[in-house]
């Protein structure tokens, strides 16, 4: 793994069938190169589904690698961050059955960066305070908080893996 470029983030498969696991550790080890073997737990949130969470490092743009292998399975609920690194902004994806799939970019902080182009845009489409507001709520991300919420309680003070990416 080269250094320039380089970044980390987290996946969080907050639900997924027993019989999907194996396929999800392998979607993750085909976009980092290396082997994963993922702890799995009971999810509460979901009885009878489960959950793990793993660490990695890798070159920006591994977080929508990883997003795009995941998404083979569209009964998962998982989130994957990518922290900033020079020249290139961090990321954020959620995705939640029914909801699909839902991205923003993150500042050093983690905090949703909201673009001026974003704003211009939901100013001129909003008809008044409440459509502002709902507007924001989608820039927020606000649905995919709200489904995925109890999968993420459920997780505290679980295990993480850590993971690097390879080549």
């Amino acid at each position: 793994m080269s250094t320039r470029g380089s970044t980390s983030g987290v996946v969080y498969v907050h639900s997924s069938p027993s019989a999907v696991c194996p396929h999800v550790e392998w979607a993750i080890s085909g976009t980092l190169g290396e082997r994963v073997d993922l702890r799995w737990a009971a999810q509460p949130a979901a009885p009878g589904q489960l959950r793990a969470e793993c660490a990695w490092t890798g070159d920006s743009g591994t977080g929508a690698k990883l997003v795009a292998a995941l998404r083979a399975w569209p009964m998962l609920r998982f989130e994957v961050t990518e922290e900033p690194s020079p020249g290139t902004d961090g990321e954020r994806f959620c995705f939640a059955p029914v909801l699909g799939l839902w991205h923003a970019r993150t500042s050093a902080n983690g905090d949703i960066v909201v673009s001026e182009d974003q704003l211009r845009a939901l100013a001129a489409r909003s008809r008044g305070g409440e459509s502002f507001a709902h507007g924001v709520d989608e820039l927020l991300g606000a649905a995919w908080d709200d489904a995925l919420e109890p999968f993420r309680r459920a997780g505290d003070g679980a295990p993480v893996t850590w993971l690097h990416r390879v080549g």
